[in-house]
């Protein structure tokens, strides 16, 4: 592992404190790194590859988090928020994903310190430094970052004094392919192949009503969107549902009665109740190998316990995990580590075998720190393919992170972070997406499953 000094703030030094941080991504936090350079009074620009702050959020919106408002509202925000005369929403409320960027992350955005500084549609395609690739050191670390990105009006580049890449993994989906790549035949299904969590009871109703679909992945997207199914086949006759797993059983999703997340084990549970009752059929051990057209579907080519099997479908819902977009950062100087793609000191803490969301050591920029002097992952992307995130976790990297710009290393390093205790969920909600007997996770009576606390 490289040695890396961890004790200098780069920003201080010479012309990167001319200028400004460039944070990419204007999600949950990015623009809580935004509101914590806001009080440090160092100057920013967020770019955002939607039109819109928030633009991953909006595409799962339908989708209740795991987590209340108390634990999705991030500290520096909820101050520059106070100061506007914004009113929290009830703190052990579950929110949808459109209710956490229209009663949030919209009026967090629209705060002049930030909105002026926030460019929406600008696609952030590679970082680097300004005349070096990654081969070149001399100079290095007091040298400016160079982003590139797409915009309406073309390719345009911008210079940065140090880099937060917060752009999250949702637009990355893992393969359907159980080799990690793209099975053969997926250009030619493409329409008839489905994003992770659709909104199957709402905009994408006809889609699926009357239809017989397809999940693909073993993971709590992969169960949302089942039970979602469920409800929609209750109410449009001949709504077939398949669950399509790779190994012999969804461990992740078939969670015990110890679980500390109980909203996360009732989603198993009612799961489960649908697989004993017929409602789902269950095709385990299925590894996808090529992707053919039918005239009414598709035609998924596969091996399942060494012998050569094909399943048809009419629609295929592909939740088999996101992974970081790592080739825009083909010229700067990361250090991953080679399972998780996470950062080295931050892979361990994060492990899905060994941690869950609430198991998870609270760390900041020590840990989030690669060989590039200045450059950090944050958020989602900073867990690589490790399905274990939180937005406290997050918030607390990117305090940590703006902290050490700024110079203040003891606050940098002095890293805490409260999650929800073992035990502490509750397993049900009043209709209004409230969260009973201050649990701190849990889902809608009735509805579909939630996203979880991991969001």
């Amino acid at each position: 592992m490289t040695l890396i000094d961890l004790t200098v703030p780069r920003l201080q030094r010479g012309r990167l404190s001319e200028l400004p941080v460039a944070i990419i991504g204007a999600g949950p936090v990015g623009l809580a790194a935004a509101a914590n350079l806001v009080e440090r009074g160092i100057d920013f620009v967020v770019y955002e590859s939607g039109d819109e702050i928030a633009a991953s959020i909006r595409q799962w919106g339908h989708t209740r988090l795991f987590s209340p408002w108390d634990l999705v509202i991030d500290p520096a925000s909820r101050r520059l928020l106070d100061a506007e005369g914004w009113q929290a929403p009830a703190s052990r409320r579950l929110p949808t994903g459109t209710e956490l960027v229209t009663e949030y992350l919209e009026p967090l955005a629209a705060i002049d310190a930030i909105a002026s500084r926030i460019r929406t549609g600008v696609r952030v395609e590679a970082v680097t430094r300004l005349g070096m690739d990654r081969t070149r050191t001399a100079r290095r670390a007091s040298t400016p970052f160079l982003l590139r990105a797409r915009t309406a009006d073309g390719i345009e580049e911008f210079t940065a004094g140090a880099v937060i890449d917060t752009s999250g993994t949702y637009s990355q989906p893992n393969s359907l392919g159980s080799s990690g790549l793209d099975p053969l035949g997926l250009a030619e299904v493409a329409d008839r192949v489905s994003h992770a969590l659709p909104d199957v009871l709402g905009r994408e109703r006809d889609r699926f009503a009357g239809r017989h679909t397809t999940v693909v992945g073993a993971g709590h997207s992969a169960a949302n969107t089942i039970l979602a199914l469920a409800e929609l086949a209750r109410q449009a006759p001949g709504t077939r549902i398949t669950w399509l797993i790779r190994n012999a059983g969804a461990v992740r999703v078939t969670t015990s009665e110890n679980d500390g997340l109980a909203a996360r084990a009732s989603i198993g549970r009612r799961v489960d109740a649908l697989v004993d009752a017929g409602l789902v059929e269950v095709v385990d051990r299925f590894e996808i190998v090529r992707l053919g057209r039918t005239d009414g579907g598709v035609r998924i080519h596969g091996a399942r316990r060494g012998e050569l099997v094909e399943h048809d479908t009419d629609v295929v819902v592909s939740a088999t995990g996101f992974r970081p977009d790592l080739a825009m950062l083909r010229e700067i100087r990361v250090e991953l580590d080679e399972i998780v793609e996470a950062p080295k000191r931050l892979a361990p803490l994060i492990d899905p075998n060994v941690h869950t969301c609430g198991t998870v050591e609270p760390h900041g920029f020590a840990e989030l720190t690669h060989p590039e002097p200045g450059f950090f992952l944050a958020g989602m992307k900073s867990y690589g393919r490790a399905p274990t995130f939180l937005l406290a976790t997050g918030y607390e990297q990117v305090r940590s992170i703006t902290a050490w710009l700024a110079g203040d290393v003891a606050a940098a390093s002095n890293v805490e972070l409260v999650l929800p205790a073992t035990g502490a969920c509750s397993t049900s909600l009043a209709p209004d997406g409230s969260a009973p007997g201050g649990s701190s996770c849990g889902e809608p009576v009735g509805g579909p499953a939630a996203k979880g606390c991991c969001s």
